[in-house]
């Protein structure tokens, strides 16, 4: 039951060009930086990535597409970053764009093997072209299929050597979906401890869902954006 591996490098072992991934992470909050890291060391081309973002120019997934590793993203928006938004406009990058809601709720069904599910969000809009839809009490839904990818790669506050992950504040965003959703899910963590000593109560990923964890160092907790205003 011990999933521990020494280091990024050896989480992303394995993970080879063409792949699909998942990447947790909202903006620079509850990003995997450790492994992505590994993923630009690795030199490995060609990656489908699933993620609300891709970072900032210099950071994140941004170092990715920096080093022209990725072919495929599929986002809920460009956010900072002036390379995703450059590569998307010269067609050098393909992107699929799709509401945020959508996109999580996808992750999930991946998770909980739902092949398929009706929402609203999108509908009248190009998000609908090509999909099925269908009115349900009076109003029209359009049939988006669930997400699922050879890796899930999460970042998480807390660990065990089981692989049960707990996310702090803002961190919970896609970490918890994506997890699920990973034929192989690595995690790294903050701090990792032995299992009993995380409080049953708090576990957000259960073990089940994690085959590989780490522990990862020198996290620089970055803000994409600061915003502020002068002292009255």
């Amino acid at each position: 039951m011990n999933k521990v591996v020494n280091n990024a490098d050896a989480a992303i072992a394995g993970i080879s060009n063409d792949m699909t991934l998942m990447l947790g992470g909202f903006g620079l909050c509850g990003i995997p930086e450790s492994s992505i890291a590994a993923l630009v060391r690795s030199g490995v081309k060609g990656l489908t990535c699933i993620s609300n973002n891709a970072g900032v120019d210099d950071f994140g997934l941004g170092l990715l597409l920096q080093s022209r590793q990725i072919r495929k993203m599929i986002s809920s928006y460009v956010g900072e970053n002036d390379e995703f938004e450059r590569q998307m406009l010269s067609g050098e990058l393909e992107v699929d764009l799709i509401p945020q809601g959508t996109l999580a709720e996808r992750c999930r069904a991946g998770g909980a093997g739902i092949p398929a599910f009706f929402t609203p969000a999108g509908y009248g809009t190009e998000v609908a072209e090509g999909k099925e839809t269908r009115e349900f009490n009076g109003k029209m839904y359009v049939m988006e299929h669930w997400l699922r990818a050879d890796f899930a790669i999460v970042k998480a506050w807390k660990g065990d050597t089981q692989g049960n992950l707990v996310y702090r504040y803002t961190a919970r965003n896609f970490n918890p979906l994506m997890a699920m959703a990973g034929r192989i899910t690595i995690a790294e963590v903050e701090e990792l401890v032995e299992p009993g000593e995380l409080d049953p109560n708090t576990i957000h990923t259960p073990g089940i869902f994690v085959q590989r964890i780490f522990q990862g160092t020198g996290y620089e907790k970055r803000i994409e954006q600061r915003t502020t205003r002068k002292r009255s």
